[in-house]
Order: structure tokens, then C-alpha cells, then sequence
């Protein structure tokens, strides 16, 4: 299997010798091609942080992160620009479409920013939106669609450029049931139709479910981590509330 992502050892720190916060205690984890990893944890246990450090929104205190074999935490400039640019797609809970755009200008932009022709664009737009079930919308603007169609735009624009890593920060934190359900459905079949590699901070188990392999967080450390395997969905959520109720947090924020 070729690895994708390695985090090796990482730490992080916030504030100052006399108020000092390690949000992330020597963590070390791989994930594979194609794989589907969701990351849990309570309010304040690391989970945004380790993805801010991934995304390289924020940075390292220790430790190194390897995506594609590069080590990520290295890079600086044009060249940690490109690798944004190029190697990461990022699908966010708000959805962050431009508002002044349609959807299909929206999710044009990345490749644009490539400088590809407008033939190719269209080739690859009219291809993911058939994948993502969003024909439908593309001369629309945000505020025209609701938010599933929204998220799922948001989707097509995070894996056009063929990433190496999607990267996904709560992605049904701002759906109604339905739409969520819709779009997990569409992600395991991006996962398994095209070996989008992707990994997903969520709270909520239900959503967690829908993964391949779940990564649990408490304290900064590793808490804990089950692969579905062979199990159905349903099977595999039992599982991540055992582990939940063994995380001692409100049962409530993992629902």
C-alpha cells in the first residue's frame, strides 16, 4: 500500500513559559492510499489542532508530517503555496463558496489558478459533478442551494485537482440529517471509485461511521483506534460508542 500520510512524533504547545497548553502529546500515525479515516474526540482533546497542523494552517512544535513522502513541515514560501495549492483539498464545515460565484466558478478555481484551459476545466467539472450529483446546480450561486448541495459543491472543488489528501473539518456540522446521510454516501463512493484518500475530524459517531478506520483522541495522545473491517456500518457504529462511553465524555457530543 503507499503510504500518503505519515505523522511522526508531533507535539504541540501553546502560550508561554508560564501558562503553557500542549494540545498535541507525541502523536504518530500512517494512512494509506485510498484509505478513509475519521479522527473523534471531545471538545479540547487535539482533534482540530492535529488537523490544523495537517492542513498547515498551523505549525509543528516537534515532529515531522509526511504527505506523498515530502515532509510537510519543512516547507515554507512558494513552495508550501504549491503544495496547498496542488496536494491538499479542504472541505470545511461553513463551506467557505464565494458567494459572487456560481458553483461551477467556484469549483473552477483551483484549476484555473493552474492555468489549465477552459476545455479541460469543463471536461473535469462536468466529470465530479456527475460523481458529487450536482449538474444540476452549477450555474447556480450559493445562495441559491441548500446546504447539502452547498457542501457538496464544496466537495467537488476540495478533490478537481486530484489531491493527494482531502482533508474534511466537520463536514456535516451544518447539515439536517438527510443532506449529511447523502453526502457520507457520496464520500464512500469517492472513496471507493476513485481512491480519494481522505481524513475527517467529526464529533459525531454516526458520521464517523461511514470511515474505514477511526483514530480517537483524548488528552492531545492517542486514545484508541478500530478498523470496520468486514463489519456493516451499523456494527461498526456500536463500536465507536463502546469506545465513546470509554472516553468517559457526554455521550451526547458523539451523537
Amino acid at each position: 500500500m503507499e503510504n500518503i500520510l505519515k505523522v511522526d512524533k508531533i507535539e504541540k504547545y501553546y502560550g508561554n513559559r508560564s501558562s503553557l497548553t500542549k494540545a498535541i502529546n507525541n502523536i504518530s500515525f500512517e494512512v494509506d492510499r485510498g484509505e478513509f479515516v475519521a479522527i473523534m474526540g471531545s471538545s479540547g482533546s487535539g482533534k482540530t489542532t492535529l488537523l490544523n497542523v495537517i492542513s498547515t494552517i498551523d505549525k509543528v512544535t516537534s515532529g515531522h508530517i509526511f504527505v506523498g513522502g515530502e515532509d510537510i513541515t519543512k516547507l515554507k514560501g512558494n513552495a508550501l503555496n504549491k503544495f496547498r495549492r496542488e496536494e491538499l483539498g479542504f472541505i470545511f464545515q461553513d463551506f467557505n463558496l464565494l458567494d459572487t460565484l456560481t458553483a461551477y466558478e467556484n469549483i473552477a478555481l483551483s484549476l484555473s489558478i493552474q492555468n489549465m484551459k477552459a476545455k479541460e476545466i469543463e471536461e473535469k467539472i462536468k466529470k465530479v459533478a456527475g460523481q458529487l450529483g450536482i449538474k444540476d446546480v452549477l450555474e447556480k450561486y450559493p445562495y441559491q442551494m441548500s446546504g447539502g448541495q452547498k457542501q457538496r459543491v464544496a466537495s467537488a472543488r476540495a478533490i478537481i485537482t486530484n489531491p493527494k489528501l482531502v482533508l474534511a473539518d466537520e463536514p456535516t456540522g451544518a447539515l439536517d440529517s438527510k443532506s449529511a446521510r447523502m453526502l457520507l454516501e457520496r464520500f464512500n463512493e469517492l472513496n471507493e471509485t476513485i481512491k480519494a484518500t481522505i481524513l475527517m475530524v467529526t464529533h459525531d459517531a454516526f458520521t464517523a461511521s461511514y470511515a474505514t478506520r477511526v483514530i480517537f483522541i483524548k488528552d492531545g495522545k492517542i486514545f484508541n483506534e478500530i478498523h470496520r473491517g468486514d463489519a456493516t456500518r451499523k456494527e461498526f457504529f456500536d463500536s465507536i460508542i463502546d469506545v465513546v462511553t470509554l472516553l468517559g465524555g457526554d455521550l451526547n457530543d458523539a451523537l
